[in-house]
């Protein structure tokens, strides 16, 4: 958790009012913009008090905490001009859901070291409906922001917290190194759209764990960039930590990889993860024009319970920025492990899909080196439907009951 921050304040010094209703940028701006003054005197710490505490999208600094008490909450403006407009990610081209820019989270930092987002417990609530709403109806100009968005940043931790209803990805470290997020609880209503849990995105050491994550779409997703953009921009995600992991959904999926993935992904670490009452467990998204690679994930120690499918490799995840992405630049899927994958009323135990001509694995093996069967799986193009394999053809490792028990216990190469 780092060392105890020599300096503090509390944001009612700065003029907040947590009523719920009093707009409160200006204190979190003031207060922040004060505390900077102490970043190379050891840092310091803004507390939030108990109250409800109405704000706009603020900008942290290095060498701060900001702490929340158990009863604090930060509630995001629903007035859109409260989150600002700022430019698109140079690894993505254009904002993720419309041309231009993007609106910026409701806690922002960039180029930042040593940073504490925690408390005991406190809740940072994005009242995300007014966007989900704006989203449905397609009245939104720019695309909607994330809760919290670090970007080109080291030594983050966010602990010990509660993130509700984001209007889109809740966190997002991007460029980041050596992020830890740990103990926090994030959820939004199962039909939210696009409201991820995690999702680190061209970042490396970033360890996640004992986290509980119910949403409306994916509740972690590795990422690293949109087609041309990513490849170019060329920055990995990698050593990627996910340990404790508990949630479910019923739009996305427990653990995700891509489908922007154009800079790569590697060394992905899972293990002790259990999803209930889902629509997919683990997939992994890609498609023509990505490019990119995946290699070296190793999942195990999983639970899966009522979800629809356990594991489902996608190649056809189709959304591109623009016009101008090479469809012949492949992506590369290599070296994926899943072990010790059990299952309770799975509907489907695989599911892949396949780019034609490279298309997901030529060959799965178990971890004991045998080769599975081919009949398991074929090479698609995106136009077939998918090929599905159901536990019968691996008994040694699956009964033919809903009760599924290694299913998942086979290798990539």
């Amino acid at each position: 958790m780092g060392e105890i921050r020599p300096h503090s304040v509390t944001i009612t010094e700065f003029g907040a009012v947590g009523d719920g209703v009093t707009l409160n940028t200006k204190a979190f701006q003031n207060a922040i913009f004060y505390l900077n003054s102490f970043a190379d005197k050891g840092g310091a710490k803004l507390f939030v008090p108990a109250g409800r505490w109405l704000t706009g999208s603020f900008d942290l600094i290095s060498h701060l905490t900001l702490w929340l008490d158990k009863d604090a909450v930060i509630l995001g403006s629903m007035t859109s001009d409260d989150w600002p407009v700022v430019d698109p990610l140079p690894s993505y081209g254009r904002g993720r859901e419309l041309p231009g820019g993007r609106h910026r989270s409701l806690i922002y930092g960039r180029n930042l070291t040593d940073v504490l987002h925690a408390g005991d417990n406190g809740t940072i609530d994005g009242q995300g409906s007014v966007w989900w709403n704006w989203f449905r109806s397609k009245t939104l100009n720019y695309t909607r922001p994330h809760l919290v968005e670090l970007m080109n940043s080291t030594g983050v931790v966010i602990s010990n917290l509660t993130f509700l209803n984001s209007p889109f990805w809740t966190i997002h470290p991007v460029y980041c190194s050596h992020v830890i997020v740990q103990d926090v609880t994030i959820l939004a209503p199962l039909d939210s759209p696009n409201t991820d849990g995690i999702d680190p995105d061209s970042s490396d050491d970033v360890c996640i764990e004992d986290c509980y994550i119910s949403t409306g779409d994916d509740l972690i997703s590795i990422k690293s960039g949109w087609d041309e953009y990513g490849i170019s921009f060329a920055r990995p995600s990698r050593n990627i930590f996910i340990r404790r992991l508990t949630g479910h959904n019923r739009n996305g999926s427990g653990i995700a990889i891509g489908s922007e993935m154009s800079g790569g992904v590697s060394e992905v670490y899972a293990e002790n993860i259990y999803f209930f009452n889902s629509s997919t467990g683990i997939i992994l998204k890609t498609a023509r024009g990505r490019g990119g690679y995946v290699r070296n994930i190793y999942i195990s120690n999983v639970t899966l319970v009522g979800v629809d499918t356990a594991i489902f490799f996608n190649s056809n995840f189709s959304q591109h920025p623009d016009e101008f992405y090479d469809p012949n630049s492949l992506p590369v899927i290599e070296r994926i492990t899943f072990k010790d994958v059990i299952g309770d009323n799975i509907k489907v135990a695989g599911l892949l899909k396949g780019i034609l001509l490279i298309g997901f694995p030529r060959n799965l093996r178990t971890s004991e080196g045998k080769y599975l069967p081919q009949a398991l799986f074929r090479l698609l193009p995106t136009t077939e439907p998918s090929a599905e394999f159901s536990p019968s053809p691996c008994q040694g490792n699956v009964s033919r009951h809903k009760k599924l028990i290694g299913v998942a216990d086979f290798v990539v190469v």
